[in-house]
């Protein structure tokens, strides 16, 4: 089982993964119709996943922190229970 990250930890790739959707998207807005587009699609798709996925995991620290448990038994969710949420 891989070492629990932080809530820091979570926090610095959280922060990573916006920079990179930010520029990604003004790229986009920069060269509309570019041959890049259909990639950073689906690039921006992986950050939207992968963010969400993160979000979740620092709620689930942070609820187990009120509850007054260990926040390190947060899990970091596959990408299908994430997202089907709302689903």
């Amino acid at each position: 089982m891989p070492k629990p990250l932080s809530d820091e930890q979570a926090q610095a790739r959280i922060e990573e993964l916006e920079e990179e959707e930010r520029r990604l998207r003004d790229d986009e807005s920069e060269n509309p119709g570019g041959e890049r587009v259909a990639a950073d699609a689906r690039r921006l798709e992986e950050l939207r996943v992968e963010l969400d996925r993160l979000w979740d995991y620092l709620r689930q620290r942070r609820a187990l922190r009120d509850a007054g448990r260990d926040p390190d038994q947060a899990q970091l969710r596959d990408a299908g229970t994430v997202e089907d949420y709302l689903g």
